[in-house]
């Protein structure tokens, strides 16, 4: 059986262009290392550094490699708040759980301040950021509704009020245009496993000037920020999937919109009372999707069982027993957020997915709709 896979935002297929081009560097040299093959090493990565830095409209020296988004997250957040010793930290109630949990954990010591969002998922562009903050952070597009934050409009308040302004821009990057001069902004995360990269191989931009504090010592790898062995053939796949996402965006774009929009025709002609909880504006790969009176779950395990993968949610919170805290934010109940599921598109996406997604899940919902009654 040819499975389908419907999980893009847990991770996306390696690109094999991106594969050939990784290749030689499995085996090269250390780039740190003076002689030729730690040289080639270091041109290899440096040229990656171009390309993913142009991907965002960056300078290449503000672009920080990392092994993924979790430690690109957590060097900005937590290497702000060590260089910045005081104000508040505020987030938005439906971060990716790599920004959520670092912040929570920074209490009581930190002054912590929840952005809520509306019903939409979306945060009020007019969220009034305290003078004297320390820091703020915003995602710029959910990893699990999809729906597009306002960080530019954060941003210019944070940078009123004195703070540094981060965005976790991992489910944004390669979906749709992103520019870290238009959105102002000090800090943004970005991984090569969400668009068609490797995994392990990850980056925080950093704006000229701002200063953190590294996690960890041992060495001036990335300007002293980043201690530690480069994973280059890692790092040469981040550059040649930022490449490709930047060349082919539109593209993609317009496949996932059709996509997105094709799924949810169809599912709402074929099953009775399904409810959307992705809203405009969001990323077009992204749709969130209840069927009241059938436990997400158990639909999930059902299309894995046909050949299908979707998610419930984050795959960094898979196994927890609580339902998804992005959903609850929203104004969800406990058991409407457990009642839904996430399909996430990718580049090799097609309408025989769709189709294929919506037959089955007509009958998986039907089924399990009969077991209620």
């Amino acid at each position: 059986m040819q499975r389908i896979y419907l999980d893009a935002n847990a991770t996306t297929p390696l690109d094999p262009r991106v594969r050939e081009i990784m290749e030689p560097y499995l085996d090269c040299g250390n780039a740190s290392s003076l002689h030729a093959e730690g040289r080639a090493a270091r041109d290899a990565m440096e040229h990656a550094r171009e390309q993913v830095a142009a991907l965002i409209g960056a300078a290449p020296r503000e672009i920080i490699f990392t092994s993924g988004g979790t430690e690109a997250n957590a060097l900005a957040l937590l290497g702000t708040v060590r260089a910045r010793e005081t104000g508040p930290v505020l987030y938005s109630t439906v971060e990716h759980p790599s920004v959520k949990g670092t912040v929570e954990d920074l209490a009581p010591g930190v002054e912590l301040r929840p952005i809520p969002v509306g019903p939409t998922g979306h945060v009020d562009p007019e969220t009034e950021i305290p003078e004297g903050a320390r820091l703020v952070t915003c995602m710029l597009a959910n990893n699990e509704t999809g729906a597009i934050l306002p960080v530019a409009a954060l941003a210019r308040s944070a940078r009123a009020a004195g703070a540094v302004m981060h965005s976790d821009a991992v489910q944004a990057c390669g979906k749709v245009p992103v520019d870290v001069r238009a959105l102002d902004i000090d800090l943004l995360s970005v991984s090569a496993h969400k668009m068609h990269g490797p995994k392990g191989a990850a980056a925080l931009y950093v704006r000229r000037g701002v200063r953190l504090e590294p996690l960890a010592r041992g060495g001036e790898h990335e300007r002293g920020l980043r201690a530690g062995t480069e994973n280059v053939a890692a790092i040469v796949g981040f550059g040649a999937a930022a490449e490709l996402a930047a060349s082919e965006l539109d593209a993609r774009r317009t496949l996932w919109s059709r996509l997105s929009g094709l799924l949810v025709e169809k599912l709402c002609e074929t099953i009775p009372d399904v409810s959307v909880h992705t809203h405009e504006p969001c990323v077009p790969s992204t749709v969130n999707l209840r069927f009241p009176g059938a436990e997400g779950e158990a639909v999930l395990l059902g299309l894995d069982l046909e050949g299908i993968a979707v998610s419930t949610g984050s795959a960094c919170s898979s196994g927890a027993a609580e339902a998804s805290h992005v959903l609850l934010a929203m104004g969800l109940t406990q058991e409407q957020a457990e009642e839904s599921i996430r399909i996430s598109f990718h580049a090799g996406s097609t309408e025989n997915d769709v189709a294929a997604l919506v037959k089955s899940l007509a009958r998986i919902v039907k089924s399990l709709r009969a077991l209620q009654v």
